[in-house]
């Protein structure tokens, strides 16, 4: 219900809008379009397990569907997924057409704990992985509006579980922390409405309800020895924005009203395909954290970025995006990462997430007018060179995406173009707040005044290092300050910054963990030291334009190595440096090639604690006998291959990973696909 409201107050939001200025005539819903979707889903599923051989079912339960949205973990029973259609209007305004959608749920799921004789103490949950329609729609168009039925065939893709907790089936081999996994198939129909309006020529938004019903259908636990079989129900709330293929359909002109209300809308996406491979490489042992040899491993994403402008100056900006795939080794094993592409956790299927939404509001100080270029997360337009920038919600502090905050680097930043090694995107010491994907609840002020700037921005930590959720208290928290200076040198630009952080919150004594373990016989452990103290860092960011086609940038950086790092990654210092050049000179302007070397290193107590077989964010080999400095040296080229889309070709070479002479060196290639809009 709470769903439902949302859509239609937002809805209404979008109908007045584009109401209040008239931007167009009648919408033309004839013709091809594509879209994008964002839902809430509550439902229920009634299933029953049957021992094998048995002539009545030995349980039954029900699982319920839905989960509240949890703004610390960003799960919830939310989805978000891709659309495409087709509609015929008849001149009576009836309207038939087709419908197709894919959609990825965050976490659609529900459990149920039994207990029986027959079977012991047993879980059975159910986990929807992803789901899709193929419908018909009929509907009738009026002026911008279209009211419409929809029903057709629907299937789901879902991974039963069956959880021993205690006990032994009658018959299975299930014993307590046994868990089988099986994947279904369902089939079934889906029937709804909705109400859809054109915001532009192009544009329509709709907001929907589907109901979904899957038989019920089965799979065999075999160490249960149990058939399992369940149906499923679903209540779906979607909004979605499509966008019209071919000609519109509506040429008038707009008037200088209208057009100003459109440009109050922006919407732009992404999408990011990587594929990385480790080379075969020495490697002697193993530990809980390293990297291993000779394996390939992807990463997608989908990015849908909408914003809106609020009064003067001011943009509410929402990305929901869709994530899947793993980072090399499950992104552990060389402290300068090689795909910032990866994020600390992943998953085999395709998964929602609400990955930032903010206001960020603009207020103009006098100077020089520059033009703003429209694009992702930035509305087309003018700003003064003195200005006060002020974002707050949740976005990355270090995010090229989030536009204009921390450590940012105009040669190597953006993991979707340039380079990919995590050291060269961000100073390898600053331990910026973040979940596991990156993105944290803050504040931050940006003040420009001349070739000046000065940053400050206090931000939410994980609940504790490395977590994929954050402190819902806000105890542990992060200061971050930043000041940069624009000049010129021999008459080319250039931009010199020095950023500094301050982390509160509880985390361990390298030392202090070396202490326990000597008294334990057992491996350093860090989160059985963890404390409620500080740790900080600085670090200098150049970017220096040499020609207009070559650039130089560099970074250092110097932070505690006493105390473990809190969200990023496992680098106490680091130097990087590099160059990026544009194809121009050879003839093809819109090529890139970048080559860059990065040494990072840690201190010697952080070396005797992994020594000691501690693990941290990434690195941890179980022991380092023989610790060295990690070097890396990576190249790119990257070319367009069709409007909106780039294709990259990537080398990293690691000498020491994870600061570990025993091991390597390492060569990853990459290939990366991007497309943008």
């Amino acid at each position: 219900m709470k769903g439902l409201v949302a859509g239609i107050a937002l809805l209404l939001a979008l109908t007045v809008a584009c109401r209040a200025a008239d931007p167009f005539g009648t919408y033309d819903w004839a013709g091809a379009y594509v879209g994008a979707e964002l839902g809430y889903a509550v439902g229920s599923s009634g299933w029953s397990a049957l021992p094998a051989g048995a002539a009545a079912p030995a349980l039954t339960g029900s699982l319920d569907f839905y989960k509240p949205f949890n703004a610390f973990t960003g799960t919830g029973s939310y989805f978000e997924g891709f659309e495409a259609g087709y509609n015929y209007v008849f001149p009576s305004h009836l309207v038939l057409g087709v419908e197709g959608d894919l959609s990825f749920p965050s976490d659609i799921s529900g459990s149920q704990t039994v207990s029986a004789i027959s079977t012991g103490q047993a879980s059975y949950s159910d986990t929807v992985q992803l789901f899709g329609t193929a419908r018909g729609r009929i509907g009738y168009a009026f002026d911008k509006w279209l009211v419409y039925g929809t029903g057709g065939f629907a299937f789901s893709r879902d991974q039963l579980e069956h959880t021993q907790l205690s006990g032994t089936p009658i018959g299975g081999t299930a014993v307590a922390g046994d868990v089988d996994t099986e994947l279904l198939t369902r089939l079934g129909a889906t029937i709804g409405a909705g109400v859809e309006v054109g915001l532009t020529p192009r544009l329509s938004a709709k907001l929907e309800y589907r109901f979904f019903d899957f038989p019920s259908s089965g799979v065999f636990f075999t160490p249960a020895a149990e058939h399992y079989d369940s149906d499923l129900m679903l209540h779906t709330v979607q909004l979605g924005l499509n966008y019209k293929l071919g000609n519109p359909g509506n040429d008038e002109p707009e008037s200088n009203e209208a057009q100003s209300a459109l440009n109050n809308w922006a919407i732009h996406g992404q999408t990011t395909y990587v594929d990385q491979y480790a080379l075969p490489f020495q490697s002697p042992y193993i530990g809980p954290n390293s990297l291993k040899p000779d394996q390939a491993r992807e990463t997608w994403d989908a990015t849908l970025y909408v914003g809106l402008r609020l009064w003067n100056g001011a943009e509410l900006w929402v990305n929901p995006e869709i994530d899947q795939g793993f980072g090399l080794s499950d992104t552990h094993g060389i402290a300068g990462f090689p795909s910032g592409e990866a994020y600390k956790t992943g998953a085999d299927d395709p998964y929602a997430r609400l990955s930032r939404y903010f206001i960020r509001q603009t207020i103009d100080l006098g100077g020089e007018t520059q033009k703003v270029e429209a694009d992702a997360n930035q509305f087309g337009g003018s700003q003064t060179a003195d200005r006060l920038v002020i974002t707050i919600g949740k976005f990355g502090v270090a995010d090229a995406e989030t536009r204009n905050v921390f450590d940012t680097n105009s040669y190597a930043h953006e993991a979707h173009d340039d380079f990919l090694n995590w050291a060269l995107l961000d100073t390898g010491t600053f331990d910026y707040a973040a979940d596991a994907w990156g993105f944290t609840y803050g504040a931050a002020a940006e003040w420009y005044k001349g070739p000046w700037t000065l940053l400050g921005g206090i931000f939410d930590l994980s609940i504790v290092p490395n977590s994929t959720e954050l402190d819902p208290s806000f105890g542990q928290f992060q200061w971050v300050g930043e000041i940069g200076r624009s000049y010129e040198l021999w008459q080319q630009p250039g931009k010199l910054a020095v950023t500094a952080f301050l982390s509160r919150g509880r985390m361990g004594s390298f030392e202090d963990a070396i202490q326990l373990s000597e008294v334990t016989g057992e491996p350093a452990d860090i989160a059985a030291v963890r404390t409620y103290t500080s740790r900080g860092g600085i670090s200098l960011n150049l970017a220096q334009q040499v020609t207009p086609d070559l650039g130089f940038f560099a970074r250092a950086g110097l932070a505690n190595g006493d105390i473990e790092p809190f969200e990023f990654t496992d680098i106490d210092r680091t130097v990087a440096a590099g160059v990026s050049l544009s194809g121009k000179p050879w003839g093809r302007t819109g090529d890139t090639w970048g080559i860059a070397g990065i040494i990072n290193g840690i201190s010697s107590v952080h070396e005797a604690f992994l020594n000691d077989g501690g693990l941290g964010i990434v690195v941890g080999d179980g022991k380092l006998p023989h610790p060295g400095l990690e070097q890396i040296i990576e190249t790119y080229y990257s070319l367009p291959v069709a409007s909106g889309w780039r294709a990259s070709a990537d080398y990293q070479f690691v000498v020491d990973p994870a600061y570990n002479r025993d091991r390597g060196p390492v060569s990853a290639i990459a290939a990366r696909l991007r497309a943008e809009f």
